[in-house]
């Protein structure tokens, strides 16, 4: 490793030991790299400049945020919280259950494991709470499994983002990740209904067949959205950036006009929430460009892809080897850090081994999940616990089991790349 490269990553971990904005030590970094090489310095604004501006998917990045925060500030998940006790309230469990299964359909209009776990499940923990059969850490565990499905299940922030890394088609990453988000939540119902038959948890009272009516038309609308966005996507009549566009004029209209839930003055703080979050992203972005133009410029993608070959692995073996690496980072590093640095360097070897990039980004997306699970770093943890005050301890406590399932689901999709690449064959995307 040169000097030039030392110096980039003495400043990027410096940064971060300092707790500076990430976007902001990754771009500092870059500064430095190009100050011990002699190069201009203008070369920053180049880089990122060039990045963002040829970016026409980052697009979507601020639509869905925007979507999503839409959605949690508009009533629509109490509503999907009603219209999911009518179908899974009376197992065993049932509000952990019903929990799992509005994830699955607001998965299918934000995108975000953070707004999946701000948005429903902060309702649901609430209902639980009000039972002594739920502890805190159970509840608290479950929301933060759940919310895993929301980048897993499209439309996907992350398998947005990994698609401009990637240069992978994100209408097939989206379909990739249908199968898996599904096998998700099947695993994560029976993981609880065994804990709760275990428990004697209760099931739901009944809702009174006179207020179904009620109860489905409430929930009908929001149902919507991910039959819009990827009826849309699919039939060709508008690409995954536009869909972005959509499920956020979607959400506008059902929170202001249908919902009556926003006044002109939260929605502008639901605005300018959504601008904060978008920018945050912008910046990391904004920083690695820079990052991947030194790894670049030293060869760092094909070193890795010479390493490979050298060590003479096949797919499944580097597949693991990956998969146990970012379980390890995960442990330390933000999820954009893992998506936009680590990945671009092992593109290269990707490609040499001939594994299917759609199947790579889903796993890679998986594995981040994971990561948002787990300490020390664990953002849905820290996210749970900043909403509810449910300790980190008490949801780690009871959070095992689904982090288990979790690996073992991982393992099969790094087995069986058909589980992923399915229904991207059959709906005709151009897939290996």
């Amino acid at each position: 490793m040169n000097l030039a490269l030392l110096a980039l990553g003495g400043v990027l971990v410096a940064g971060m030991l300092m707790r500076l904005p990430i976007g902001f030590a990754m771009i500092a970094s870059g500064v430095a790299y190009l100050t011990v090489k002699q190069q201009d310095l203008g070369l920053v604004a180049e880089q990122i400049g060039n990045g963002l501006y040829n970016s026409y998917v980052l697009l979507a990045v601020p639509m869905f945020v925007l979507a999503a925060n839409l959605m949690n500030a508009g009533t629509v998940s109490e509503r999907l919280f009603d219209f999911c006790r009518i179908l899974v309230g009376r197992m065993r469990g049932g509000l952990a259950q019903v929990d799992i299964l509005v994830s699955v359909i607001f998965s299918g209009m934000s995108g975000s494991a953070i707004a999946d776990a701000a948005g429903p499940g902060l309702v649901t923990i609430k209902q639980m709470l009000r039972k002594p059969e739920y502890s805190r850490g159970f509840a608290g565990a479950v929301v933060v499994a759940s919310a895993t499905l929301g980048p897993i299940i499209p439309p996907s922030i992350p398998m947005v983002i990994y698609g401009l890394v990637s240069g992978a088609s994100v209408g097939a990453l989206f379909l990739g990740g249908v199968l898996p988000g599904l096998l998700m939540a099947l695993s994560m119902m029976v993981v609880v209904h065994i804990i709760a038959v275990r428990r004697n948890m209760p099931r739901e009272a009944p809702v009174p067949w006179s207020e179904w009516p009620t109860v489905i038309f409430r929930g009908a609308l929001p149902l919507s959205m991910p039959v819009v966005l990827l009826g849309g996507i699919y039939s060709g009549a508008f690409t995954p950036t536009e869909a972005a566009a959509v499920a956020a004029l979607h959400a506008l209209i059902l929170s202001t006009l249908v919902y009556r839930a926003l006044s002109l003055r939260r929605l502008a703080g639901v605005v300018l929430e959504s601008a904060r979050s978008s920018a945050v992203i912008t910046l990391i972005l904004a920083g690695s460009f820079m990052l991947n133009y030194a790894f670049t410029a030293e060869g760092v993608p094909q070193a890795m892809a010479q390493w490979v070959d050298a060590m003479d692995l096949g797919r499944v073996p580097f597949l693991l080897l990956v998969n146990l690496m970012f379980l390890v980072l995960g442990c330390f590093l933000d999820v954009s850090v893992l998506l936009l640095v680590f990945v671009p360097m092992l593109l290269p070897a990707v490609n040499a081994l001939g594994i299917d990039l759609v199947h790579f980004g889903v796993l890679v997306v998986l594995n981040m999940m994971i990561g948002m699970v787990h300490p020390p770093f664990g953002m849905l943890l820290f996210v749970t616990k900043a909403l509810t005050g449910i300790p980190i301890g008490e949801m780690m406590k009871e959070g095992w089991p689904f982090i288990v399932m979790l690996l073992m689901l991982l393992l099969a999709l790094t087995l069986f790349p058909q589980l992923v690449l399915w229904l991207p064959q059959t709906m005709g995307y151009g897939v290996k």
